[in-house]
């Protein structure tokens, strides 16, 4: 055991519980990263010189997709973890798929879910379906901050052991001083990657759409390989190969192959908004 051992925080799961009724800090996680990017994406879209031409979002436009993208993350999380973390389990009893308050989200299933999600609201609105994702690229980082903070707090997807000085034993674990890799998350995938992609977005990227939904792709498929060699495996799932490999490795490299595709792609300029041709009478 190593000679420091920071001890782990007693903060309460539920942050506030009324008889039946609680609310944890991991939905609250949820609600505060979902305000967030509304608030944020309505300052990005009416900030004038960070667009060139027509095509982006109104206020408007961006209060309804926040409802798309919620039923997308949600819809999609649930479903990404049920099929990459646990498909045996939920296949021999299918019915606690709805129990969303038992096992939990993938966020792959739900970057997806999102990325269609605004995709059919793009089609449906006629808007620049790069130029959307590029606004919630932009914000998810903050909500990834938020949600990793919620994890470590629950003392879940704890670290491997280590003897690191700034190891932590998790009570939901075992005695053994582990990586409390839930915050290494939170700064690669949340600060980090936020600040990045704002510098970015500052100079002008949303002017090349796609070109910070690529750059976040491949920002958090590597933040996510690099700390998955600190995390420990869902148990469910242990290593795929090597005691090296895991789920979250596998799932994270398509991620920074396709980010840097669409980065590549962006640059050509095929990606801006051009208006619908008009239908002749």
């Amino acid at each position: 055991m190593p000679l420091f051992v920071l001890p782990f925080p007693a903060i309460d799961p539920v942050l506030i519980e009324i008889g039946p009724f609680a609310i944890r800090w991991y939905a609250l996680a949820y609600v505060t990263g979902l305000l967030f990017g509304w608030w944020y994406l309505r300052q990005l879209a009416a900030t004038d010189g960070l667009w060139t031409g027509a095509g982006r979002p109104s206020a408007l436009d961006v209060d309804d997709l926040l409802v798309w993208i919620t039923l997308g993350v949600v819809l999609g999380g649930r479903v990404g973890y049920v099929l990459f973390y646990n498909f045996g389990a939920y296949s021999q009893n299918p019915w606690e798929i709805l129990m969303v308050w038992h096992g939990g989200m993938a966020f792959h299933g739900g970057l997806a879910g999102a990325a269609i999600a605004m995709a059919l609201f793009a089609r449906r609105r006629g808007l620049n379906t790069w130029s959307l994702y590029d606004l919630a690229a932009a914000a998810v980082p903050v909500g990834l901050f938020l949600g990793r903070i919620a994890n470590f707090i629950n003392g879940e997807l704890y670290g491997r052991p280590t003897d690191v000085p700034w190891a932590v034993v998790f009570p939901t674990a075992d005695d053994q001083p582990r990586h409390p890799s839930q915050l290494y998350e939170a700064a690669l995938e949340g600060l980090v990657l936020f600040l990045v992609l704002t510098v970015m977005v500052r100079a002008g990227a949303l002017r090349r759409p796609g070109l910070v939904t690529g750059v976040f792709g491949i920002g958090y498929g590597l933040s996510r390989i690099v700390v998955e060699f600190f995390r420990s495996p869902d148990p469910q799932v242990g290593y795929l190969a090597f005691d090296m490999l895991t789920m979250g490795m596998v799932l994270s490299l398509p991620l920074v192959i396709l980010g840097i595709a669409i980065v590549l792609y962006a640059r050509t300029g095929r990606t801006v908004w051009r208006a619908p041709a008009l239908r002749k009478a």
